[in-house]
């Protein structure tokens, strides 16, 4: 009985991590579009081609 349940909680954290790793894919996906973005419109205006402010 104790074997079923350790097996049954390394697959709910082992599912949970995989969620989690999922997510942080499409998180970066997310951010990585948008510093592209950010360079290819900042391209155009404000001397440089520099779209941060430091």
């Amino acid at each position: 009985m104790l074997l079923i349940v350790l097996v049954l909680l390394l697959a709910i954290v082992l599912g949970g991590v995989g969620f989690v790793v999922h997510a942080l894919w499409w998180i970066a996906l997310a951010v990585l579009v948008l510093w592209i973005l950010g360079f290819v419109f900042a391209s155009g205006g404000r001397g440089g081609g520099r779209w941060y402010r430091w």
